[in-house]
């Protein structure tokens, strides 16, 4: 019986003094966490969905902290709330909060783009049909179609429509799932509010550029001519892009453009209410 509560006496003095080892262990030893961190982590959720692209909040709260540059309103559950206190608390524009959407800068529906061949391959996929010949599509720049990006996509928000992924920018978190497995690096983030945008990304001049797509681009510079606003240019690329900080949305550059390569998304909203009115 005594070698019993010996025994017992010694598990208990063991564990204790084994408790107060591992107690001054963890004060000597103890990684502080950055006071940013905590306080951005505080304002998260803590859903962890993932939504954001990162593994988690605790993640996500990593990435802002040490970077600067990080977006602060890619937190789905949140919505704009969060993003602002985010914004807040790294001392940033309450601007650099809005929603961002992922945008396919192509409309080479297979009405509008001239098609090289129907790819039948084993594997259904962009990047494998660009290995042939650069795509299935004359236009060397434009969306194969195949999917790749709504394969990335968790979240159900990219679809490919006649011939072209179209992002539903309702349900776009941002995450850039479908930015990076783009093989044509036709897919950028655009700002929430930002619904004016050239859906063209072909590289060719006038005539090469009309005998692949009928929509494309031929950088005829007419947005740039009747923009009051200066937010169009073409660049060095022969493409138009819109300064979305500076556009207003007037829509003017769209309804202007001989080939319709701007998107102009109040007016294509606007134009079946009218004809159901």
């Amino acid at each position: 019986m005594n070698l019993i509560i010996i025994a017992v006496v010694l598990v208990v003095v063991i564990g204790l003094v084994a408790g107060i080892l591992l107690s001054f262990a963890s004060k000597i030893f103890e990684v502080k966490e950055d006071q940013l961190f905590i306080d951005l982590r505080a304002e998260l959720p803590g859903a962890n969905c993932g939504g954001c692209g990162y593994a988690g909040c605790d993640d996500y709260a990593h990435a802002l902290s040490g970077d600067k540059e990080t977006p602060c309103n890619k937190c789905v559950v949140g919505g704009p709330d969060v993003a602002k206190k985010l914004a807040a608390l790294l001392g940033t524009d309450a601007a650099a909060a809005e929603k961002k959407v992922s945008f396919v800068a192509c409309n080479g529906t297979k009405e509008n783009a001239k098609q090289l061949y129907t790819y039948d391959g084993s594997i259904n996929s962009c990047k494998a049909a660009k290995s042939l010949f650069g795509g299935t599509k004359a236009c060397k720049y434009g969306c194969i179609g195949l999917g790749d990006c709504v394969e990335a996509c968790e979240f159900d928000a990219i679809h490919v429509i006649d011939g072209v992924a179209v992002v539903g920018r309702d349900y776009c978190t941002s995450c850039g799932a479908c930015i990076k497995v783009c093989p044509q690096n036709l897919i950028s983030l655009k700002p929430y509010s930002g619904t004016v945008n050239v859906r063209c990304s072909n590289e060719d001049l006038g005539k090469a550029a009309m005998a692949v797509c009928k929509t494309s681009c031929i950088a005829c510079r007419m947005c740039e001519r009747v923009c009051e606003h200066d937010a169009v240019h073409v660049t060095e690329k022969n493409v138009a892009v819109i300064d979305n900080e500076k556009c207003v949305a007037c829509g003017l550059c769209a309804e202007k453009c001989p080939k319709h390569a701007i998107l102009n998304l109040a007016a294509e909203a606007k134009a079946p209410a009218e004809a159901s009115a």
